[in-house]
């Protein structure tokens, strides 16, 4: 009976020995890695290592970190696709390697990066016709502030002092001195933007507005437009301008 006391107690000493022994290493395990304590007591995982990368796979997915870092790399986790479902409890990590910014600089010239230079090279006026349409075609043409219909007659009609009238003529005239105003592409091709719009009727005086740029100036434009109108509703007395302004070559050259 004591040779087999001994023999338990000698069993139980070698035991204890190992238990501590795998106690110790253990411990070191989890003070390396402090994931290791929750992943450990809260799900288990295995871990594979190939030539390429090693895969973590998780029982606990919820529980898994989304990321760590490592040496420099920082690891994240994605959801896999496996045949138990759509979602599965495995996860597999990625590993990107993040800037340091070690070789960041300013840039020496950034200019065209904020450059805002979109000037057009306008035809020219000997060139055909197509190719200014095709220029102009890049240019929106003017606006017009009116709908009213164009009334053609010739120089020399009398038609009463209306506003309708008034902004019928206008809208004829639009079109049959059309090359001074920019309606057209053919004209915007080659630098012509220009319009004329109606803005009140002040007794027998008609008030016009000019916008845009004009090859002829500005008063010699008001002068036509002017004519054209009084040739066809003679009770008009005058056609003046709404901003003097507008009839100076500083407008004209700060008109797109």
């Amino acid at each position: 009976s004591i040779g087999i006391t001994l023999h338990v107690y000698f069993i139980t000493y070698i035991s204890s020995e190992m238990m501590k022994k795998v106690f110790l290493v253990i411990c070191a395990l989890f003070s390396s890695c402090p994931y290791l304590c929750t992943w450990a007591f809260s799900g288990t995982f295995s871990i594979s290592k190939s030539d390429t990368q090693t895969t973590i796979c998780f029982a606990k997915p919820s529980l898994l970190p989304p990321h760590y870092r490592n040496n420099g790399v920082w690891r994240s986790f994605r959801l896999s696709a496996s045949s138990d479902g759509p979602r599965s409890h495995r996860r597999f990590p990625t590993f990107r390697q993040m800037s340091e910014w070690a070789d960041f600089e300013i840039l020496g010239d950034d200019d065209d990066l904020y450059s805002t230079d979109t000037e057009i090279q306008f035809a020219s006026e000997n060139d055909d016709q197509e190719i200014k349409a095709a220029v102009g075609s890049k240019l929106p043409a003017p606006t017009i502030l009116s709908d009213a219909e164009p009334i053609f007659v010739p120089q020399g009609t009398v038609l009463p002092l209306t506003e309708e009238n008034v902004e019928g003529i206008l809208a004829a005239c639009r079109e049959e001195i059309g090359t001074m105003f920019g309606y057209t592409a053919e004209n915007r091709g080659v630098g012509i933007t220009g319009a004329v719009d109606f803005v009140e009727m002040d007794g027998p005086v008609v008030v016009l507005s000019l916008k845009g740029r004009f090859w002829h100036t500005r008063p010699m434009v008001l002068a036509r437009v002017g004519a054209y109108i009084s040739g066809r509703i003679p009770e008009i007395v005058d056609v003046d301008i709404d901003d003097p302004y507008e009839l100076t070559d500083e407008a004209n050259n700060a008109a797109a």
